[in-house]
């Protein structure tokens, strides 16, 4: 598995933003933040963070 098909679970990302787990959720359910299902747990593609980030940079640009 590349590390762009890597998934991170919600704390991780929320690490990586410095921000909450609860900021991280409401991204996802806001449809700015891909994530998939997996069992019980909620897990972020590294892709789909790359895709965020590279969409806040273009904003400040």
């Amino acid at each position: 598995m590349s590390d762009r098909n890597q998934l991170l679970p919600v704390q991780t990302v929320a690490d990586l933003l410095s921000v909450s787990r609860w900021t991280v959720y409401r991204l996802i359910w806001d449809g700015y933040l891909h994530s998939v299902q997996v069992g019980r747990c909620r897990r972020v593609p590294q892709g789909a963070l790359d895709a965020y980030l590279g969409g806040l940079l273009g904003e400040v640009a």
